[in-house]
């Protein structure tokens, strides 16, 4: 049993998808669903990475574009783009990605934490970049990227 555990400690189940040509991944403990692209409402004054609010199941669920979120160019939707939900510490929210590729495993010997954590402003979003059969998958840090929207940090 003890090297069960240790073996899950080891690896960690991501669920990968893109923004622009990049690969990107969060814990899949955080994710609670995948969307396809639905009607959002914009909500003025809200932060200009805060894209608006979406009905989910008769909640309120607000959507984070996470391409402006981590400072990168806008493109267009497509029948790809996904709302991908997560939750963080009781905190519900939706961010738009380019298009979901799939669940992968890596292991915490793979992942790369220093190249992620250099002085740059947008090095707080990333906690670092994993190596998969040669593709590089950027761990985001879900607690900076909406913890930061509750709180107008």
């Amino acid at each position: 049993m003890a090297n069960e555990e240790t073996k899950q400690n080891d690896e960690v189940q991501v669920v990968a998808f893109k923004l622009r040509d990049e690969e990107y991944g969060v814990s899949i403990l955080n994710v609670q669903e995948i969307r396809n692209m639905t009607d959002i409402t914009r909500v003025p004054f809200a932060a200009d990475f805060i894209k608006g609010v979406i009905n989910l199941r008769g909640s309120v669920l607000p959507v984070i574009d996470l391409k402006k979120r981590l400072g990168l160019a806008e493109t267009p939707y497509t029948e790809n783009t996904r709302i991908v939900t997560v939750t963080i510490d009781e905190l519900h929210v939706g961010m738009l990605v380019d298009a979901v590729t799939e669940v992968l495993t890596i292991g915490s010997k793979t992942v790369d934490t220093k190249k992620a954590t250099n002085d740059r402003s947008g090095s707080r979003f990333l906690n670092g970049i994993g190596n998969v059969d040669g593709r590089l998958i950027i761990m985001l840090n879900l607690e900076e990227i909406i913890g930061a929207t509750g709180d107008g940090k």
